[in-house]
């Protein structure tokens, strides 16, 4: 038997006041057997910022994104999601909590035995307080929010395209109107052309819903785009943090290899672009 609704609902959003961080990381230590993946590493995300975390294979990008999540716990130090401790946090509230966020999986994540519709439904259902009439008309919103018409609810994951599936799988991730969303990698497996699209929904939804983003990504493009700030991951913790400006400037080999290559070149060359424009 499930706890009662009103145990489960999003109810009211957590008061963190005007400058407290959405997210804060404080000492924390990530360790597998012998291995120590972080040590000592502290993270702020602030209100309403797109923060992108980078770094190397084995640093850690994703294990990270897993304990902001409450999926993990470090073996030291704590991570405060809204002002609470996810580790300290029971089921319940934990759930309260995730009922405030979003995540998009880097493949979307869909349940393949539920059509469009029912899997965007699928967290408004589990609430356990919102009539069928409602959820009906909050799916369509969501869909149409994400690009997507009210002729594609019925249709099977295996009856769309990569996009379609980054475009349903984001409007689930909104189904409860979140104030936070994490993206594991959202452009990887698109053609140039849908990742654009796709950035550029991303960036109108961040704006238009006040949203704070915390996003994992390799893809620079994607990651100049959007971002606020980047924190960089090295050497077992955070080495960089601020805008792509700020963070390129740092003298550090991963930052030289990663960011100042061909690639890095034209993104930042796209980059200076876009804010030419919005600044005329």
């Amino acid at each position: 038997m499930s706890e009662p609704a009103e145990n489960a609902g999003p109810a009211q959003p957590y008061d963190l006041g005007g400058d407290a961080p959405v997210v804060q990381i404080d000492n924390l230590w990530t360790q597998f057997g012998r291995t120590v993946v972080h040590q000592d590493l502290s993270l702020e995300i602030l209100r309403g910022e797109v923060l992108s975390i980078v770094g190397g294979s084995g640093t850690g990008k994703t294990v990270l994104l897993r304990q902001m999540l409450g999926l993990e716990h470090p073996a030291r130090g704590c991570v405060r999601v809204f002002g609470q401790d996810i580790a300290q946090s029971d089921s319940q509230r934990l759930q309260r909590l995730r009922n405030h966020w979003g995540m998009l999986f880097q493949h979307g994540a869909l349940y393949s035995a539920l059509t469009v519709f029912d899997n965007v439904a699928q967290p408004m259902r589990e609430l356990r307080v919102l009539p069928a009439d409602l959820i009906r008309d909050a799916v369509l919103l969501k869909l149409d929010m994400v690009g997507l018409g009210p002729e594609h609810a019925a249709k099977m994951p295996s009856d769309l395209s990569g996009g379609m599936v980054k475009r349903v799988a984001l409007a689930r991730a909104l189904a409860l109107e979140p104030k936070l969303l994490f993206l594991d990698e959202p452009t990887a497996g698109l053609d140039p052309d849908l990742s654009d699209g796709f950035v550029a929904l991303i960036r109108s939804l961040h704006r238009e819903l006040g949203l704070t983003v915390v996003m994992v990504t390799h893809d620079l493009d994607t990651l100049f785009a959007l971002s606020s700030r980047i924190a960089v991951l090295a050497e077992k913790h955070v080495i960089a943090l601020g805008t792509p400006r700020e963070v390129i400037a740092v003298e550090h080999p991963f930052i030289k290899q990663f960011f100042l290559g061909e690639r890095g070149q034209r993104a930042l060359v796209v980059l200076e672009h876009r804010q030419a424009d919005t600044e005329r």
